[in-house]
């Protein structure tokens, strides 16, 4: 099996920004799914505390990790996010053995 690079981003956003937080992650999400190394790209939005996300982001290498941070999706992303966030974002990174 080939090596597959996860990322958990957890997210908390001030309460009333749900919304924004929600239409820039799944423009972020659909942009990124069209990069050649991305393998998935969700967005969960928790039940009981809609103002915690996790994104969910894959990945076929290191290589694809860094150029998806280069791209211009991402840098709207973080330019329409970054304001309304509660606390800063925590990733948290994996790989398949």
């Amino acid at each position: 099996m080939a090596e597959a690079f996860v990322t958990f981003v957890h997210v908390h956003v001030v309460e009333g920004s749900e919304d924004a937080f929600l239409a820039a992650s799944r423009n972020n999400a659909e942009n990124s799914r069209r990069e050649p190394g991305v393998t998935r790209f969700d967005v969960l939005q928790h039940v009981d505390d809609p103002t915690r996300f996790v994104l969910v982001e894959g990945y076929v290498s290191e290589d694809a990790v860094s150029a998806h941070r280069q791209t211009d999706h991402y840098a709207t992303w973080r330019a329409a996010v970054d304001d309304i966030m509660a606390e800063p974002r925590q990733a948290t990174r994996y790989v398949t053995r």
